[in-house]
């Protein structure tokens, strides 16, 4: 018996798979940030100031909400010394965030923990990695484009 002809997947089938993948990381995510005790949102946040400070509408923009609920967030932050406020050097009316030692710490230690999710990507080998890190790179700018 045939299994017929061989169809690439559709758009929606991969759409679907990404969003399992993701879902699963994000879980596992906001368990290990739990156990540090943060929140997904406050450990989302020291994530998002992995690549240097960031004025509080940029974290606002990034995390997709209200820059009235991120005041609390890294109010929450400051007050563990996770994350310091700092005034702009050009507009002193705008404060940027900027993670701490014990900040940077705790996300690293975040991730490092998330075994699950890392422990997924063993099913590949190194050349299967390259190409999915690839493909995925080629993806990320459309994917983070705004409507």
């Amino acid at each position: 018996m045939s299994a017929g002809p061989w169809h690439p997947p559709s758009k929606l089938d991969l759409l679907e798979l990404l969003a399992a993948i993701g879902t699963a990381q994000w879980r596992e995510f906001t368990a290990t940030a739990a156990r540090h005790g943060l929140t997904a949102t406050q450990a989302k946040v020291l994530a998002q100031l992995g690549g240097g400070p960031l004025p509080m509408r940029g974290l606002a923009d990034r995390l997709v909400c209200d820059a009235s609920n991120i005041t609390g967030v890294v109010d929450r932050l400051e007050e563990r010394g996770l994350v310091r406020r700092e005034a702009s050097t050009t507009d002193r009316r705008v404060k940027h965030v900027v993670t701490t030692e014990e900040g940077r710490r705790t996300i690293r230690q975040v991730r490092e923990e998330m075994a699950v999710s890392r422990n997924a990507l063993d099913a590949l080998d190194d050349e299967e990695r390259a190409t999915l890190h690839a493909l995925l790179s080629r993806l990320r700018p459309a994917a983070e484009r705004r409507t």
